[in-house]
């Protein structure tokens, strides 16, 4: 089985259509921290996950950042901005590293317009990406620090499994929050037997435990993907 298929919406294709597309992707393997795009930066390439998290996120004025998105092997980043030459709205970086597939802005253009149901599952994960962008602003406006931790930690999971390299520092940094607030946050998880903290790493022991605290919009974003991809 060609690895590429590892990404879920390289899996969906057609046999015929993801034929045509196979010969121009390649591999690569991104250690966390990567930058996979800058702020106003034109796209380049087109990244699709085969494992580990690309984090887009919103840099403001004095160093801070949140993260308003998170995409894996059920994604893609960089179709929109390839499709019409446009530019990457956010940071892109590795999150968590993992391999990816990778083909040029160019011939991404050139294979949508070739190939109608390949430009349709690009352009359908992108209305997913916005719906998930619109769940965390809404989730980071109302809910506490604690749900929101917790969908985070559902969503990483969903994407990499039970095992997060995961410092508390980067973590309410992305959240927007104290990092003693996350501090509080992950000892009362742990306390409760949710997860294992140690070191930058977390293991997840309770994921039922872990989803009856999270707020909705985990379930929410769930319920986009499946009705527009799957």
């Amino acid at each position: 089985m060609s690895r590429h298929l590892q990404n879920h919406l390289l899996a969906g294709l057609d046999r015929a259509t993801f034929a045509q597309i196979e010969p121009f992707l390649t591999t690569a393997h991104l250690s966390q921290g990567d930058v996979i795009s800058e702020t106003h930066a034109t796209v380049q390439k087109m990244y699709f996950p085969h494992g580990g998290i690309i984090s887009c996120v919103v840099e403001l004025i004095g160093g801070g950042a949140i993260e308003t998105g998170m995409i894996g092997n059920d994604g893609q980043f960089g179709a929109a901005a390839a499709l019409d030459h446009k530019v990457s709205l956010n940071l892109v970086v590795m999150q968590i590293a993992g391999d990816v597939s990778v083909i040029e802005a160019d011939r991404v253009r050139d294979l949508a317009q070739q190939h109608p149901s390949f430009r349709a599952r690009l352009m359908a994960y992108e209305q997913f990406f916005v719906s998930q962008v619109q769940q965390t602003c809404a989730c980071n406006a109302v809910h506490k620090v604690e749900p929101r931790t917790c969908k985070w930690i559902l969503r990483m999971q969903k994407l990499v499994g039970d095992d997060l390299l995961l410092t508390q520092e980067f973590l309410a940094q992305m959240m927007g929050v104290r990092r003693t607030s996350v501090t509080q946050v992950a000892a009362n998880m742990q306390r409760e037997g949710m997860i294992t903290y140690s070191r930058g790493r977390i293991h997840i022991n309770d994921l039922d435990k872990i989803r009856a605290a999270a707020c909705e919009c985990d379930s929410a974003v769930n319920s986009h993907y499946a009705r527009i991809i799957e």
